[in-house]
């Protein structure tokens, strides 16, 4: 196996979502969302099916298959079987960190965007428009990993939290929303990279460095944007 944008994508949704048996070469990748295992198919380039599985919360696809080869790859850059809780630093070279990225997000991560009118009945003015880029783990060494990661490429730091029954702890790696217009503009670095579309269409209007509106929008400006009436009034 080669590293390539839809390999080190393909790590990502492995790592979160994914699952290596204990039984050398057998991987599976289960989701409610079939999009998710299709992306993951062309990625890997898989013949294996899409299988519907049963659950109490509704339909799920699974695909599963035999690869010793990639088996052994996915194990030599660091994942491993049982991973939840005891997935670490994967290697990942630092020029497809962010397809990698991506994949994580795809898998346990969010993209959040939202109106914010908590304060609105003191103050009608005080609306905001609120973005946040999250990612859950239940390895808190693996998002001290990614953390350092991204904030040596990216320049961005975020906050881990920690939330879930003390004895089973899960932790979530989030970025608000000057750190996440960022995070967002290097991981959807192109319109035709592997990913799924209902998250990345929460993202489009922020992926520009530097956008231009006729008015501002509620809240605050949106960070590193021109507004027009603005600059006509400079």
């Amino acid at each position: 196996m080669d590293w390539s944008p839809p390999t080190a994508y393909a790590l990502g949704l492995m790592a979160t979502d994914g699952n290596l048996s204990g039984r050398r070469g057998h991987l599976s990748l289960v989701s409610k969302d079939v999009e998710q295992i299709e992306t993951l198919r062309r990625c890997l380039h898989l013949e294996a099916p899409v299988l519907r599985v049963p659950s109490p919360t509704g339909c799920l696809h699974k695909v599963q298959w035999c690869d010793r080869g990639l088996y052994d790859w996915f194990v030599g850059v660091g994942l491993t079987p049982a991973k939840s809780r005891t997935l670490g630093p994967l290697a990942v070279p630092d020029e497809l960190f962010a397809d990698f990225f991506r994949g994580c997000i795809d898998g346990d991560g969010s993209v959040l965007v939202y109106i914010d009118r908590y304060h609105a009945t003191r103050r009608p003015h005080y609306v905001y428009e609120r973005l946040y880029v999250s990612l859950v783990s239940a390895s808190r060494r693996f998002l001290d990993w990614m953390q350092a990661s991204i904030g040596r490429i990216v320049g961005v730091a975020g906050a881990i939290q920690r939330s879930g029954p003390r004895e089973r702890p899960i932790w979530v790696l989030r970025y608000a929303k000057a750190e996440s217009i960022r995070l967002l503009g290097w991981m959807y670095y192109s319109a035709d990279v592997p990913c799924l579309a209902r998250k990345r269409v929460k993202a489009v209007k922020f992926l520009a460095p530097l956008g231009c509106a006729p008015t501002r929008s509620v809240g605050r400006p949106r960070v590193g944007w021109l507004y027009t009436d603005r600059a006509r009034n400079r």
